[in-house]
């Protein structure tokens, strides 16, 4: 049975929906021990800023029933040192790369962006709009929709190439904040970005993470990110790469069925890193065992009624 595992995102040609978050799986060298990089649809690099950043104070992570909260706070070496050292040591990958763009201010997007641009073998990216804005007093700039859609439009200006817009579930109406950021040329959006939540030692009385709040990832939020993903894919015609709380190719066809054209794997890197490539072999055995040829036909493939 021929099997079509390929995914269209924008100008991306993924050759099976799985891909890696942002965070999750450093810049792709980490992991080469266990998987074929090349075997993914894509990967997401780390978050990267157009200054090197030291990150949050430790501690800056927890475990928490079925996840884990994070608040590493886009520790980086800056955008210039990633395409200076970083770049030539993984643009051999016969893969998607794409680089997870974030800023505190619209002009740290765009000059960012703009470097990212002119690297050949960096055919997208991933604008994390989950960042604080600072000139907003430090309201993300993903949770009203004027400021997503302030940053989306300024880095469409300047990147020429894939832009997939990473959601913040921390809103009201995620659906409308996908649209607008469609609106003004987002290819594709992704989501869900973390939960925010706080951990707190009872014996000590003082939380488990220095920011005090962190964001929740893993199996707790996959419900959530389900529901998000469902929703935004009644409101948008753009493709959607799912996420949250994916441990398996079962999450992964959930995520598919409600509307995700793609999906990232993140949180479960950590528990094991050879995830991701038993995520793109049981996608194939649920399409020989359900008898789809295509993958694309699984995309928002729900039954509702």
């Amino acid at each position: 049975m021929d099997l079509n595992t390929r995914i269209k995102i924008g100008g991306l040609d993924l050759k099976n929906p799985v891909m890696t978050a942002s965070g999750t799986f450093g810049y792709g060298p980490e992991f080469e021990d266990f998987i074929d990089i090349n075997r993914l649809g894509g990967i997401v690099v780390k978050g990267t800023t157009l200054h090197h950043r030291e990150g949050n104070a430790y501690p800056r992570m927890a475990e928490t029933p079925s996840g884990m909260l994070n608040a590493v706070g886009l520790q980086n070496k800056g955008v210039d040192v990633f395409c200076k050292d970083i770049y030539p040591s993984i643009k051999h990958y016969d893969t998607n790369i794409l680089v997870n763009v974030s800023g505190s201010t619209v002009e740290e997007y765009i000059e960012t962006a703009a470097r990212i641009n002119e690297l050949d073998h960096i055919p997208g990216i991933e604008l994390n709009i989950s960042c604080p804005n600072v000139k907003e007093g430090g309201m993300a700039f993903g949770t009203s929709c004027p400021s997503a859609v302030a940053v989306t439009h300024a880095v469409r200006e300047v990147y020429k190439k894939t832009m997939v817009v990473k959601l913040s579930p921390n809103v009201t109406n995620i659906a409308e904040i996908a649209k607008a950021v469609q609106d003004v040329g987002a290819d594709g959006v992704s989501l869900i970005n973390t939960l925010l939540g706080i951990a707190v030692d009872a014996e000590t009385r003082k939380p488990l993470l220095s920011t005090i709040t962190g964001g929740l990832s893993g199996p707790a939020v996959k419900p959530v990110a389900l529901r998000m993903v469902w929703q935004v894919s009644k409101a948008v015609n753009i493709p959607i790469i799912g996420m949250g709380g994916i441990m398996n190719a079962t999450d992964a066809i959930e995520f598919m069925l409600a509307g995700a054209s793609a999906i990232q794997v993140g949180t479960a890197n950590f528990i094991d890193p050879t995830v991701s490539m038993k995520i793109v072999d049981g996608i194939e055995d649920y399409m020989r065992r359900h008898g789809v040829t295509d993958v694309n036909d699984l995309i928002g493939a729900m039954i509702e009624d």
